[in-house]
């Protein structure tokens, strides 16, 4: 006997989602259906919400756009009179690459804002090795822990209350405790 995997209730956000994404990353519709081996019509459709994509597709789509299966799908609806405008604990979708000891969730409703609002955990003695550089403003507010922050090849210690901008300065972070460093961040125009 095969056991079904059930997967969560796909966002109502998912077309516009996908095209806040999409352009984020400098991708014209015809640049990413290629990427997909996919006609432009279709990948028009699924933005527009007019065409389901399989969850092969969602996979795919996911991998040419660097965010992980699981950001396509809504955890816990909201309810109807807040859909949009509320997102609940348990609403939280999880966004981001796989960067091993930081766990990431979108605060905002969607990705149809010129802005993100993630909420960040920097797990004990976790790091990037590699600087990043992104082309968005971002700030952060370090909420609880020490995370250690290099921004532009000088590193500062950020304690709970304090926080840092970025204006597409290459970063790169690290937390060298032995307690989780927690973090609300506004990234515009949105990544994931």
């Amino acid at each position: 006997m095969t056991m079904q995997h059930s997967l969560p209730e796909r966002t109502e956000t998912l077309g516009a989602d996908l095209r806040a994404l999409r352009k984020a990353r400098g991708l014209t519709l015809a640049s990413l259906a290629e990427k997909l081996d996919r006609s432009v019509g279709w990948l028009s459709q699924v933005e527009r919400d007019k065409s389901e994509p399989s969850v092969a597709d969602l996979r795919q789509i996911a991998r040419c756009l660097d965010v992980s299966v699981s950001m396509l799908f809504r955890h816990d609806p909201a309810e109807a009179e807040e859909a949009g405008y509320i997102v609940r604990r348990g609403g939280r979708r999880a966004i981001g690459s796989s960067v091993a000891g930081l766990v990431e969730e979108l605060l905002s409703p969607d990705l149809t804002d010129d802005f993100e609002m993630v909420h960040s955990t920097f797990l004990p003695h976790s790091r990037i090795e590699s600087p990043v550089a992104r082309p968005t403003q971002e700030v952060g507010y370090l909420i609880s822990g020490t995370l250690d922050i290099e921004i532009d090849g000088r590193w500062h210690v950020l304690n709970p209350g304090d926080s840092f901008r970025l204006r597409g300065e290459a970063f790169r972070w690290a937390n060298a405790t032995d307690h989780p460093a927690v973090a609300i961040w506004v990234i515009a125009p949105p990544v994931y």
